[in-house]
């Protein structure tokens, strides 16, 4: 299973799933609960309100998407499991690993909800500003551009062998972008309000890893592959410093995908409510053919979308609890 992160995020996500299946609607509901005790407003009436208004806005607020991604994103891993379907493998990709870890039972709904509230609330937090842009490039030379501005930029994820995205201070940013895109080199900037995985983080770093002190944290029951190293990990995730960490360091997504891949993995299935980590995941496996599977995809009907999943494991060879 792979748990997508922030940016996936639709309005009225999970209310088709909701409304089919008991197990989603259980899951989906307990979350929210847990929520609202976090958050200034209910999470439902932000996820669930009329798209364009401005009460739905409030969903690409970093302190509402997060909890908002991992609601569906647990909810859909119940519906999974109601269907006989375990993952053998997970991973996430930043917000989307603090669901891959409790679901693979690092952490308890309750602590997990806990530390996902206070990751957005304190990015929320922060000082609006800074830049994410994606280049089409190798990570030695991005990060051979971006060794001069190390304190104001750096390196936030590395998705592919040639997909590095950078994120910090936006002069600093935008500067290294020209650079590349003046030698033809594919750039694009994100639409965030805040630049994750940078030295703009750091402010919060503190308050963050009080939180993270106070969660109770088992080895996972699940192999889960990290983010930071891209690598099968074990006793790491149960330190709050990993999870300090985890907000400030790159993703290694693209090695991650290797590391599933070596372990084995040859079906994928993308738990969250649109497949962006199937599209990358061809580039970091070129030789392969896995099997790829989106549990939903925005503009689709969700129940048509996850049985359309469901179909495709089952006709592949995969194990339905029927």
């Amino acid at each position: 299973f792979l748990f997508t992160g922030q940016g996936a995020q639709t309005p009225g996500m999970g209310r088709g799933l909701c409304a089919a299946w008991p197990a989603s609607r259980e899951a989906f509901d307990r979350c929210v609960a847990l929520f609202d005790r976090e958050l200034d407003r209910p999470l439902r009436e932000e996820m669930w309100a009329e798209p364009g208004s401005a009460e739905s806005l409030l969903l690409d607020q970093t302190a509402f998407t997060q909890p908002a991604l991992f609601t569906v994103e647990y909810a859909l891993t119940a519906l999974w499991r109601s269907w006989g379907v375990e993952p053998e493998l997970v991973a996430g990709h930043s917000a989307g690993e603090l669901v891959a870890a409790c679901v693979a039972g690092v952490f308890s709904l309750e602590d997990g909800v806990r530390l996902v509230a206070a990751r957005g609330r304190l990015m929320q937090g922060l000082s609006a500003g800074g830049a994410m842009v994606s280049l089409g490039a190798p990570e030695a030379e991005v990060a051979a551009a971006v060794a001069p501005h190390a304190a104001s930029v750096s390196i936030a994820a590395v998705n592919g062998p040639e997909q590095v995205l950078i994120a910090g201070v936006e002069r600093a940013v935008q500067a290294i972008a020209a650079g590349f895109a003046a030698r033809g080199v594919r750039t694009k900037r994100l639409h965030v309000s805040h630049a994750s995985h940078s030295p703009l983080m750091e402010p919060m770093l503190e308050e963050f890893g009080r939180v993270a002190a106070s969660v109770t944290y088992r080895r996972p029951s699940v192999s889960l592959v990290s983010n930071l190293s891209g690598k099968v990990v074990t006793d790491e995730l149960s330190a709050p410093g990993y999870w300090v960490r985890h907000v400030r360091e790159a993703v290694r997504f693209a090695d991650g995908v290797k590391a599933l891949h070596e372990a084995g993995a040859g079906t994928f299935v993308e738990v969250g409510p649109k497949p962006t980590l199937l599209g990358l995941l061809p580039a970091c496996l070129p030789e392969t053919e896995p099997t790829l599977l989106a549990s939903l995809r925005a503009g689709r009907e969700e129940a048509a979308g996850v049985l359309e999943a469901l179909g495709r494991l089952w006709a592949g060879g995969g194990s339905v609890s029927w």
